[in-house]
């Protein structure tokens, strides 16, 4: 199995940075599937947002939660 990777990689690396970033995405969707959220979807969010009709989180809130998270994680 190694020596498989290990000329997948060889051949990978020898693509162009755009080949490579195309091999990338299929390869997180064949894991994680399709990013959720069409163009229009994601254009009506910012709209949303731009006309504050979201509300929102101070990053400061939202490292502290994570920060929290990782350490309970971690105990």
């Amino acid at each position: 199995m190694a020596t498989i990777l290990e000329k997948l990689e060889e051949q990978a690396l020898q693509l162009s940075p755009a080949e490579r970033g195309q091999l990338i995405h299929r390869l997180i969707v064949s894991l994680d599937g399709e990013p959720e959220g069409t163009p229009e979807e994601i254009a009506r969010r910012v709209a949303d947002m731009d006309a504050g009709r979201t509300q929102w989180t101070p990053a400061e809130e939202v490292f502290a939660e994570i920060d929290a998270l990782i350490a309970a994680h971690d105990k």
